[in-house]
């Protein structure tokens, strides 16, 4: 855990490496080119062998879908009330995702022209969904939820197996809810290759979303271009910007909300114009990691992920907040509304001391696969335009086209194409 004060002769050099993390490591990026090769050459065969070793279980190839069998008897399993939570996020996550569902749309912009857009579902979309310790159900209705409601035909999850095979009850529940057309007991990078290159008994799909440890994350960006993918998505991380308005109990127990997810290289970061807050913070991480059931995850945060930080001022803490570009960065203070216009990159910004990170998480609307590492820089988080396909719709009436004609062979003789030229040209000349 690392405590800077704003007086601090080192301040700029100690948050630096905040400013300049990055979502990627070549450690990483070269074991993973080795498990992706292994399958896009071998196929089921790396599967099988790729699976006993990273998540200890047997399968084969017959094993890899999940039957219905499976599904039904997962629907006996879970609990009433966990069935309907499942039921109220996807109500309301897929009210939230179709606020924005895509239109066709046209329009003139002069005498004989019309333009517009058409959007088109993908046919074919893999869904990655964190499994192992930690199964994220909540996940599924962040992706598959909502690729359904785009409409989606063939929604495709992939998530890791426990050592016995199964996969947890109230996933499968949450798949069948969401609008899942199969589930394969496939995880980490394996997984992610299965749906990206296909082998012989997982089908290739057209775009891969959902989150993962850095293993995934730099699996999804090592397949770019055999896929489309939605955005890099890695361990989860916090921003919390406060004043002295804010509970430090609140803080501490949002910051340790992302530090339980498990893999280690989670981060929370507090930016506070009250040093005092800090200490308290500080004191009530630690004693409310102690009577966490996942304390052995959350130490390693503490020791290495948890930053907390004096800002001079609220435009400051916006500045490095923008910077920094966290995946959650909550508001802590007394006016949020107009704090929030200066942030410039986040993934998901939640305002005030009455909006934790968790709504995200879970039933709030908008997807929680959200852009990590910095990325949100320059990517968004999912969303429902995500799962179209977008394409041009340009109609020309005969004069209008002849209008343009000058210009088109003007364009063709400077970027020495005349073929462009004449394919404009022929159609006055052969009226």
């Amino acid at each position: 855990m690392l405590l800077v004060y704003r007086d601090d002769d080192s301040f700029a050099e100690k948050i630096k490496p905040l400013q300049n993390r990055t979502a990627f490591s070549g450690d990483v990026d070269r074991a993973v080119r080795e498990i992706l090769e292994q399958v896009r050459k071998e196929g089921d065969r790396a599967l099988v062998r790729l699976a006993e070793k990273f998540d200890q279980v047997k399968l084969n190839p017959a094993e890899f879908l999940v039957d219905a069998r499976e599904f039904a008897a997962a629907a006996t399993q879970v609990d009433e009330e966990t069935k309907a939570a499942i039921r109220l996020a996807i109500a309301q996550v897929q009210d939230f995702a179709v606020q924005k569902k895509p239109k066709n749309w046209f329009y003139s912009p002069r005498e004989g022209v019309m333009l517009g857009e058409q959007f088109s579902p993908l046919q074919r979309v893999g869904c990655y969904v964190p499994g192992g310790t930690a199964p994220l159900v909540s996940t599924v209705i962040h992706t598959v939820a909502i690729a359904a409601a785009a409409g989606v035909e063939d929604i495709v999850v992939t998530t890791p197996p426990g050592k016995d095979g199964s996969v947890n009850a109230a996933l499968l529940y949450a798949c069948k809810q969401a609008g899942a057309s199969r589930v394969y007991r496939l995880g980490g990078v394996y997984g992610i290759a299965a749906l990206a290159y296909g082998t012989e008994s997982v089908e290739k799909v057209e775009k891969i979303v959902g989150p993962g440890n850095a293993y995934v994350t730099a699996a999804k960006r090592l397949v770019y271009g055999e896929v489309a993918l939605d955005l890099v998505a890695g361990p989860s991380e916090i921003m919390i910007i406060a004043d002295a308005s804010a509970n430090p109990a609140f803080i501490a127990a949002d910051m340790l909300s992302q530090a339980e997810h498990g893999s280690g290289r989670e981060q929370a970061v507090l930016l506070s114009t009250c040093a005092d807050l800090l200490t308290q913070v500080k004191a009530e991480l630690s004693s409310q990691s102690k009577r966490l059931s996942r304390s052995d995850c959350v130490e390693q945060v503490l020791e290495n992920g948890v930053f907390l930080i004096e800002v001079k001022d609220l435009d400051e803490a916006a500045s490095l907040a923008s910077q920094y570009a966290a995946e959650h960065l909550e508001l802590m203070v007394a006016e949020p509304e107009k704090l929030a216009p200066k942030i410039k990159a986040a993934g998901a910004i939640f305002m005030g001391h009455w909006s934790p990170e968790p709504l995200g998480d879970f039933v709030a609307g908008p997807s929680h696969v959200l852009p990590t590492g910095g990325s949100g820089r320059f990517f968004n988080g999912l969303s429902i335009e995500m799962f179209f396909r977008r394409s041009s719709l340009l109609r020309y009436e005969k004069e209008a086209l002849f209008k343009e004609i000058p210009a088109i062979l003007k364009f063709a003789e400077n970027e020495g194409l005349d073929a462009h030229g004449k394919s404009a040209a022929i159609r006055k000349k052969c009226q």
